[in-house]
């Protein structure tokens, strides 16, 4: 291992990021030392990491290497491997943009869940951001049939069985306070609907096509901001209006407050969700690279 490891911290709605940037793959990262990254306490502190590696130099992105030149090596904070991460995605590409690798316009990123389409704005807008915001093709929803309830306490709700490639249970109530300190899983039903759990997501109108949310993610408790959450949100409500872009022809578009900031979603006529949002890099610096082996023995 090297005895000099740059690292930088950046993100997205305060979704955060410890970013490593290794383009010819030669820093080792097991799982101990990425949970030992993101410790809050006794490491840098993240939601995840964003090991930054050319695609052709990974054994897992040598095949979209034609397509991205970069690969998204993502790891969860306990250090688990993951396929994507929506505000990572952005981070990583403010990043990118940062380094000289990418200029503003569009972008290829390679990921564990295939090449995503980014853009980079050239413009600040009123996010907050320092540099423009950055825009991700997200996929498609997909919308489970069957009825779905989740509870807090003595009360329940109706809930939106939206999937983004990962599991989300949508409920429109009146104050976002009934929701609970989110610690806990809230209970759902079926079982059946989400066998390997579920994201939940309580949603209040703020407007017209504007929404706040505040989420529990299965696994990590109540967080700042969700990305595939929040487009999960925007095409339940779009749904809830009566408005489906693949029926109409016409794109919807929906502001999302998420705890840590703004996103807007557009779902497309084609299906396609593109969510739009800040990226900010904070910090840069070095890791100490015998802290890092011991961190991990």
């Amino acid at each position: 291992m090297s005895t000099r490891i740059a690292f930088l911290k950046g993100h997205g709605t305060e979704n955060d990021f410890v970013i490593v940037p290794d383009p010819e793959n030669t820093i080792d990262l097991p799982p101990a030392a990425v949970a030992a990254l993101c410790d809050r306490r006794a490491g840098i502190g993240g939601d995840g990491l964003l090991h930054v590696v050319r695609s052709a130099a990974h054994p897992e992105a040598k095949d979209m290497a034609a397509e991205a030149e970069w690969f998204m090596d993502y790891r969860n904070g306990d250090g688990s491997v993951a396929e994507m991460c929506g505000n990572g995605v952005r981070v990583f590409a403010r990043y990118l943009q940062r380094a000289g690798h990418a200029a503003e316009g569009d972008l290829a990123v390679a990921t564990r869940g295939g090449v995503k389409t980014v853009h980079i704005a050239k413009t600040a807008s009123t996010s907050g951001s320092a540099a423009g915001d950055v825009t991700v093709g997200m996929g498609k929803a997909l919308l489970p049939e069957g009825d779905v309830t989740v509870s807090v306490g003595e009360r329940s709700w109706p809930a939106r069985n939206v999937n983004m490639g990962n599991p989300h249970a949508v409920a429109f109530v009146d104050d976002l306070a009934h929701a609970g300190d989110l610690h806990s899983p809230p209970p759902f039903s079926p079982a059946s609907a989400y066998p390997d759990g579920v994201n939940v997501e309580f949603v209040v109108d703020r407007g017209p096509r504007h929404v706040a949310l505040r989420v529990h993610e299965r696994g990590a408790g109540e967080t700042r901001s969700c990305g595939t959450g929040a487009c999960a949100v925007a095409v339940a409500a779009a749904r809830r209006d009566g408005a489906d872009p693949a029926v109409t022809g016409a794109p919807a578009t929906y502001t999302v407050d998420v705890p840590g900031g703004t996103l807007v979603i557009t779902e497309r006529a084609d299906g396609e969700i593109e969510m739009t949002g800040p990226a900010v890099i904070v910090a840069e610096g070095e890791i100490d690279a015998d802290w890092l082996e011991n961190a991990v023995r």
